[in-house]
């Protein structure tokens, strides 16, 4: 692939923008400059850097946030910033979406792509892509309580009960909670039909994707892996 192609699908402008990038020295592989926008490159494993930052080349783009508290994941947000301000600009100009979304408050692992068919597959119930998620309830979570959540509740919007694939309790007042669906305020509104209150949300695992521990709040890296 020629190297303005290549920065056009990496999200770094139009076909324009990418040749005047190359043909301006901005951009380098290998530690040296190229700036012949028709150079070919082998883009498997491709490595290379735009005015000094970083960056691989994904076709699609799968990769991971550790959410914090007090963003939205929606693009025109009303009360708080998008979750999408946390990303650079190439993977927002290039089309990238939250796999399914999390709450305001909620933190932890959030998926994005630009592949309409793996959203499809992560977020659709018929494919029940498991999540995990850890609960700080403001009660005490009794054996009743758990046995309630993996036996099934009803929800105000639906008459047939919605079952946790697992309920575990992880301390007094804590659990994790394990859903194939993704339902608006699904924990919250899960843990409230058991007769307890959720106080803090954070989703630890989606599908076979871990949060790593030294991804900090707010920052991103590529999956590697397979989600499912």
């Amino acid at each position: 692939m020629n190297l303005e192609q290549i920065l056009f699908t990496q999200g770094f402008g139009h076909r324009r923008v990418c040749a005047g990038l190359v043909a301006a020295g901005a951009v380098r592989i290998g530690g040296r400059v190229v700036d012949d926008p028709g150079a070919d490159f082998e883009t498997a494993g491709l490595e290379f850097e735009v005015d000094g930052m970083a960056w691989s080349f994904r076709l699609p783009a799968l990769l991971m946030l550790h959410k914090p508290a007090g963003y939205e994941c929606s693009k025109k947000p009303r009360h708080h910033p998008s979750v999408m301000s946390l990303l650079p600009a190439p993977l927002r100009h290039r089309g990238v979406q939250p796999v399914g979304r999390l709450d305001e408050d909620t933190t932890g692992l959030l998926l994005f792509t630009d592949d309409g068919q793996l959203i499809h597959r992560l977020t659709s119930p018929k494919h029940h892509v498991p999540k995990v998620y850890q609960v700080t309830a403001r009660h005490p979570v009794s054996d009743a309580q758990l046995q309630r959540l993996r036996d099934g509740v009803v929800l105000d919007d639906d008459p047939a009960p919605v079952a946790a694939l697992a309920a575990e309790r992880t301390g007094e007042s804590s659990l994790a909670l394990t859903l194939a669906e993704g339902r608006y305020h699904q924990v919250k509104r899960m843990l409230a039909a058991v007769g307890n209150r959720c106080e803090g949300l954070h989703r630890s695992h989606f599908g076979a994707l871990a949060l790593p521990a030294d991804l900090a709040a707010g920052r991103w890296r590529w999956v590697d892996q397979a989600v499912c």
